[in-house]
Parts: C-alpha cells; structure tokens; sequence
C-alpha cells in the first residue's frame, strides 16, 4: 500500500495535540490499539479514532492496520521514536525536580478515633515521617481479611479478626456525662438512680448503658426518656448541646470534661472487654513506609 504524502511535522499556528500524541506513543509502543485502551484506561475505538484523527490532519498513515495488528509505517516509525524520547524527557523531569520523593500510606479509622484521637497528632507524624503521605479513609467495622478498606486499619474489637494481625492500641473507659445546662434544668445527680429524672443518649444500642448500670450497684434501673444514635461523635455533640445524658468515652473527651464543657458526675468507670486495635494483613512483609506508620501508631498509643 502506497503512503499518502509525507507528515507536514512543522504546523505554524497549531497546537500539538498532546493528548492523540500519547495515545500514539502507546499505541506504537505497544503495537496494539486495544492494549494502549487498556494502559490509558479508555475504549479501543478511542484510541483509533484519535490515531486516525491525527493521519487525516497530517495527511499521512502511521500504522498499517491488518486483522489482529498494526504495523508502523516508516514515517509512524520516525515519530514514535521522537514521541517516545519526549515523553521520556518529561517524565524523568518531573520526576526529578517536580515530584516530592514521598510513599503513601492508606489508614482506615472510624469517626470518633479519627477525630479526637489521630487528627490531633497528625503533624507529629508529619514531622518525623516527612517522605509518608497519609491517606485517611472511612473505616467500616471489620470482621475479616476482606472487609479491609486500607493497607492498616484501626478498629474496635476483642482482638480476633481472620485473616488479619492485631496488635491493642488501648482501651477505653465508659462514665456518664452531661452538659452543666441539663445538670441545672433537671436538678443535681448524687447517685445513679437520679439518672431517670434525665434524657438518656445510648450509642448504636443500649448494652454498654446495661453494663454501666450493673457495674453501679443500679442493675435494670428503667429511663423516662431515650435516644438511640449510631455516630459516636454526634452521641458527644449530643451531649455538649444538652440533648441528654450520655456515656462519655475516655479518653476521646478527656478535653471536653477539663475545660467544663462536659460534667462527669459519677467516678464509676465502665472498662469493656474490646479495645483499639491496629489491624494489618497477617503474613504480608510491610513495606518500610507501612512498618514506620505502624510503629508511630503504636508508639503514640503507649503515650512514647
């Protein structure tokens, strides 16, 4: 097959169209349409119809198509390898000089840990690991392996998860709490059965508000008045803005009871069985940049 007339390469007053160039350096590359598709993650008719675009507008063929392949023509030849060095040239450039030498790190951690625990140290992992990017995501609760959103997680629980290592954080302690506004609208609180003049918040269910009744002398002891909430930080929102009486988590409000904002009445602590856990995938080797985040989790969890 006769080529049409050479490529006119100099086109004054004509943006290169940059984006058709890469689809070509791929495609002559890879010397397939659809496996430069499946590299820059679009259709293979995309890939044709931008190489086809580029033949009519330089009025040249650049690949001879046959039934299963293409084939570059020599003037296709020509171009990828100058394509091909230019791309190079550009990438090694903005690697060298543009882009941060940093690792990224996916954390997965449920709202209250990740609010008034993590969030708060953020900038010393910052300064300590400056070449780790840490990329927060929502943590689910976990029950295996393949419920894992991230490469660690953080998660609440006895310790057991398949398919899953598990090292404890720390454990939390559970005590009542109100704002001073709903301590004056509804009288003092001198011993736990004053709790039924009172609204009551229970987080997700009303078992750890059993178990703390039970550990306060005042088993079964009936609320008036009850609201069920799911996020554990609208259940402390809840609580500031007076809305009921709630079990605060420790140490996650340790700052809202310091500067008055909450009022502990009782000093009857409900420690549950489950902890924080961090949570990796059990037999993988970590990377360094996983072993260090790791590290730094536990460290800060011990109080180091």
């Amino acid at each position: 097959m006769a080529e049409p007339r050479p490529c006119p390469m100099h086109v004054p007053n004509r943006r290169l169209p940059l984006n058709a160039l890469r689809t070509f350096e791929a495609a002559a590359r890879l010397l397939s349409f659809k496996d430069a598709a499946d590299e820059l993650c679009v259709s293979a008719t995309t890939v044709s119809n931008q190489i086809r675009q580029l033949e009519k507008d330089w009025g040249c063929l650049l690949f001879v198509r046959h039934t299963r392949r293409v084939v570059l023509t020599d003037t296709g030849r020509s171009l990828a390898q100058v394509v091909s060095r230019a791309f190079d040239d550009i990438r090694a450039e903005v690697e060298a000089h543009v882009l941060t030498p940093r690792k990224t790190v996916t954390l997965a951690v449920g709202p209250i840990f990740g609010t008034r625990w993590l969030i708060p140290r953020l900038s010393r992992f910052r300064r300590l690991h400056p070449d780790i990017e840490l990329v927060l995501q929502h943590g689910p609760r976990i029950t295996s392996e393949a419920d894992m959103p991230a490469q660690v997680a953080v998660d609440w629980g006895s310790g057991n998860w398949a398919g899953l290592e598990a090292r404890r954080l720390f454990g939390i302690t559970y005590s009542p709490v109100l704002s001073p506004a709903l301590l004056a609208e509804h009288g003092p609180m001198e011993r736990p059965e004053d709790l039924v003049r009172f609204p009551i918040i229970h987080q997700h269910d009303r078992s750890e508000w059993a178990a703390w009744l039970a550990r306060a002398g005042a088993a079964g002891l009936r609320f008036s008045e009850e609201t069920v909430i799911v996020d554990s930080n609208t259940v402390v929102q809840a609580a500031r803005d007076g809305m009921g009486v709630a079990l605060g988590i420790f140490p996650f409000i340790d700052d809202d009871v310091a500067s008055g904002a909450l009022i502990r009445p009782f000093d009857i602590d409900h420690l549950p069985e489950r902890a924080f856990h961090l949570l990796t995938r059990a037999g993988a080797k970590p990377s360094t940049e996983l072993r260090k985040t790791c590290d730094w989790l536990l460290a800060e969890a011990s109080g180091g």
